[in-house]
């Protein structure tokens, strides 16, 4: 895929979930934010990158072994091998949170391989490992329980569900303190662009809020405060 321009990439970086959401409402997508997921690190929360899918099914006892991750080509491990810089592993535990859908070691080596963070809406192990970890990372808990009790991966860069967000591969992951928000790639550059002009007039009118105005005519904007913010 063509990469994200820079200032595309730019803008994103800056803008918060909140405002990319109600980018997206205005072009009648409601549902792209994944509900239920935290920052594992909020002091590293904010991410933006292209997303590499990882598509799981429940296990099953005869399958899902500890003996297969002796193989290097497992399908989870796989993936991690597979995650390219500043690409996002987003993997699709079917939201079950019983079992760990990775762990710190598996997070570390995202990072030294330049990933821009994971998201999962299901849980992690080692909780305290991604804490301190320089990687954005998201999910929906924590449990010390491996994978295999719960999981089994089977495909990557296939559409998947992550907390009930259709995410395609390539799609744009951004990320941080309130959560992940998912924009369809071919809108990220409008998205970026509107983004950061809403963000401009909306902290116009919060210095007028702050200053005393009433809501009537600030907020929302009428003529009159539109004007004086385009002349400021």
């Amino acid at each position: 895929m063509t990469p994200l321009s820079p200032a595309t990439f730019e803008r994103l970086a800056v803008v918060s979930t909140a405002t990319v959401t109600t980018q997206l409402m205005a072009r009648g997508l409601r549902n792209t934010f994944l509900h239920g997921l935290t920052p594992l690190n909020p002091g590293r929360a904010r991410m933006v990158g292209e997303a590499f899918t990882l598509r799981c099914i429940p296990s099953r006892e005869d399958l899902d072994v500890l003996s297969v991750f002796q193989d290097y080509d497992h399908p989870q491990r796989k993936a991690v091998e597979s995650v390219g810089p500043g690409q996002v592993l987003v993997v699709d535990a079917r939201g079950r949170t019983r079992a760990a859908s990775l762990g710190h070691i598996l997070a570390t080596r995202l990072l030294r391989r330049g990933a821009a963070g994971v998201v999962t809406d299901g849980a992690v192990r080692d909780s305290a490992g991604f804490a301190a970890l320089d990687l954005p990372s998201f999910a929906a808990g924590a449990s010390a329980t491996t994978n295999l009790a719960q999981h089994h991966a089977v495909d990557m860069q296939v559409p998947i569900g992550c907390a009930e967000v259709p995410v395609y591969p390539g799609d744009i992951m951004i990320g941080d303190a309130d959560g992940v928000v998912c924009v369809p790639r071919h809108l990220a550059d409008e998205v970026a662009a509107d983004a950061v002009e809403q963000e401009r007039l909306e902290e116009f009118v919060l210095d007028r809020i702050d200053a005393g105005a009433p809501l009537r005519g600030t907020y929302p904007p009428d003529a009159d405060t539109l004007r004086e913010y385009r002349t400021r």
